[in-house]
């Protein structure tokens, strides 16, 4: 059995685990219940009624937060001509083609969050999809991370775009802020994020979508909410 330390014991007393806590409450326990001396990341996790073994009932998509994340993501733009210099005004902090692609595959060169390619390129980016896929950086249309509008994506990714995706068990992950976020910020985020995820329902999943709800912070202890809470 894993060992917890002091803080985490003295503050999951404050969570009762038998408990489902309206989106209200959790948000304002949450600020509680952060151990770590830095601005924990405020992570949250959704339970989807669905078989992720089906490809039509699996999701995958992107979204940008109303306050932000609280975190600046490193861009690299793989595009030519008009379009790279679009992203690099847009504020893009890498741009470039194969050249950039030649550096990943000779160099394991990873000093970027996300990747951002233009349709043309993408031939080229697949060509090294072996390295980025284990990693989760392949670029993909349904996130929105293979455009033509990239200055447009650049800006979403800096002011707070996130990409979500179901894994194996039909669980989905993503962050909603900061610590530091005040009650009001981190609630509008959360209700966007499982109003958004509710709406991406696959036709062919029936009854019940979004099974279970929780948040937490960096190393703290899982909140779970009553998803009556949220109006779906």
């Amino acid at each position: 059995m894993k060992k917890r330390s002091k803080k985490y014991v003295a503050v999951s007393k404050l969570v009762d685990n038998n408990k489902l806590y309206t989106k209200e409450e959790a948000t304002k326990l949450i600020k509680q219940t952060s151990i770590t001396k830095f601005d924990s990341t405020v992570e949250l996790a959704i339970k989807l009624n669905i078989d992720a073994k089906k490809t039509d009932q699996q999701l995958r998509g992107s979204l940008v937060m109303p306050n932000g994340t609280g975190k600046s993501k490193t861009v690299l733009v793989i595009a030519k001509g008009d379009l790279a210099n679009e992203a690099k005004k847009a504020g893009a902090d890498y741009v470039g083609d194969k050249d950039m692609l030649d550096k990943i595959k000779n160099e394991n060169w990873f000093e970027f969050d996300v990747i951002v390619a233009t349709p043309d390129m993408m031939p080229e980016v697949g060509k090294i999809g072996n390295i980025l896929g284990p990693k989760g950086l392949m670029p993909n249309p349904k996130t929105g991370t293979v455009t033509m509008k990239v200055a447009d994506v650049v800006k979403d990714l800096k002011s707070g775009m996130v990409t979500y995706r179901t894994d194996s068990f039909g669980n989905i992950h993503t962050i909603i802020g900061k610590v530091s976020f005040s009650e009001d910020k981190l609630l509008e985020n959360l209700d966007y994020v499982i109003k958004t995820i509710n709406k991406a329902k696959p036709q062919t999943v029936k009854g019940i979508f979004i099974d279970k709800i929780a948040i937490a912070t960096t190393m703290g202890p899982s909140i779970k909410i009553d998803k009556n809470s949220f109006e779906l």
